[in-house]
């Protein structure tokens, strides 16, 4: 068993090895060698941001809301099927990684889980 191995996702050194996956006891992310080699090769330092289907977001795309957020602190709602235009990729340390001006409401953070491509 190759004891340098570390969980990708979380950096715990606890992963261990079943047939051809790799698992973390730590968070349940499981991965294979060639997962983890081609991310490797493709990681240029910049993360890809994805929305809920999958699809890889871009600065400036269009995207819309998939269901009712509530705003913290606020009695507003962005309901689902709002489209938000002009989206910027950050590098939210809290999950948020969206910064867009949503009308009706105005700048706030999203998280790529809760929107999709248009």
């Amino acid at each position: 068993m190759d004891s340098n191995v570390k969980c990708p996702k979380c950096s715990s050194a606890y992963a261990y090895q079943d047939g051809a996956l790799w698992i973390c006891p730590e968070c349940g992310h499981e991965w294979s060698q060639q997962d983890q080699a081609a991310d490797a090769d493709g990681a240029d330092g910049v993360a890809e941001i994805r929305d809920a289907n999958g699809n890889v977001l871009a600065d400036g795309d269009t995207v819309t809301v998939i269901k009712d957020l509530k705003v913290k602190g606020s009695s507003l709602v962005v309901k689902g099927g709002t489209k938000v235009k002009g989206i910027r990729l950050t590098d939210g340390g809290d999950g948020h990684d969206i910064a867009c001006k949503i009308p009706g409401i105005g700048a706030m953070n999203l998280k790529s889980e809760f929107v999709k491509k248009s």
